[in-house]
């Protein structure tokens, strides 16, 4: 499984932070040389300490996500490019809107980097792909049109199977370079696309593009202390589907602890033993059985209750785990 690390992203207020004393190093009036340099300084120091502690984690690539960044993105997004890969040496994947941003930074990337991302959207498929092919990079492709997400795993297949794809052979790039995302969503009132989105996984590999997700868009809008436990349910599930890719927390450490404990089918322990019996039913599209979990062991039944909100069976409510 390779992880995108997503821990620099806008939306943490420790990343807006930094990404404001950059923004005031470069615009703000009435500040010194020596306190606009002050200011740049925290803002590398931040990043880059983010970044390293994300790839000694076990990250694959590091996810930039600047938000839309009208104003300042054309400057902010290449400059964060460059004190990123003076501490780490991985794929970064340029998370914005701002179409102009991403194509300055891609004249400062060293690794090849992944766009994020396109749509069907119109003008997205229209623009993002030619950029893609412009700057040789590799691209994530969302399944959702303009009017929005569709439910059925069969409806988002088609998106990748009649636009998605289509596009990317006519500005003639190869497929390896491809990234689908099928779009996770919230288990928090958004329920009935969760075991589809699985299932779009599975179709989607037979495509011969990589598949992604973003993981913790699964637990949105669930009690942070409960988001860790979906998230790494949620993350062997797609794994038995055939997921390649995700944007994820690498700094979990229980979660890489599952992920390893299938990819190295260690069935030593109790847990181990569980966690390949949800794989694997996943894997042989079947469900996992009671019979396989031991409903005197509490972290057993937190994961068994756990795959029935992820599967649809129970309606999810923030008290699952107590009923």
């Amino acid at each position: 499984m390779r992880i995108i690390g997503e821990n620099i992203h806008i939306l943490s207020p420790r990343v807006k932070e930094a990404v404001g004393y950059a923004v005031d190093a470069w615009n703000k009036e009435g500040l010194t040389d020596s306190e606009r340099e002050e200011l740049l300084t925290r803002a590398r120091t931040f990043f880059q300490d983010s970044a390293r502690r994300q790839v000694e984690a076990g990250a694959w690539a590091v996810d930039l996500n600047i938000g839309p960044q009208k104003k300042n993105g054309v400057r902010l997004l290449p400059w964060l490019v460059q004190t990123v890969q003076e501490a780490v040496d991985v794929p970064l994947c340029l998370d914005t809107t701002n179409l102009a941003a991403i194509e300055a930074a891609c004249e400062v990337v060293k690794q090849q980097p992944i766009i994020n991302s396109t749509s069907a959207e119109p003008e997205r498929l229209a623009n993002v792909p030619l950029v893609a092919a412009k700057y040789n990079t590799k691209l994530i492709a969302l399944t959702m049109r303009s009017e929005g997400i569709p439910v059925s795993a069969e409806e988002r297949v088609n998106i990748a199977l009649e636009e998605l794809i289509p596009r990317w052979e006519e500005v003639d790039m190869p497929l390896e370079n491809l990234i689908i995302d099928p779009l996770v969503l919230t288990v928090s009132g958004c329920q009935q696309y969760v075991p589809e989105c699985i299932e779009a996984v599975r179709i989607l590999k037979v495509t011969g593009a990589d598949v992604q997700v973003g993981l913790s868009n699964v637990s949105n809008a669930v009690p942070h202390e409960m988001r860790p436990l979906i998230n790494r349910v949620y993350c062997v599930m797609l794994m038995g589907a055939g997921l390649d890719t995700m944007i994820a927390d690498p700094l979990d450490a229980r979660q890489n602890e599952f992920i390893r404990i299938v990819e190295e089918r260690d069935d030593r322990t109790a847990i181990g033993r569980l966690l390949l019996a949800l794989h694997d039913a996943v894997a042989a599209q079947e469900e996992l059985s009671p019979d396989q979990v031991d409903f005197s062991d509490p972290e057993q039944v937190a994961i068994w209750k756990t795959v029935q909100i992820l599967l649809n069976k129970v309606i999810y409510a923030d008290s699952y785990l107590r009923v």
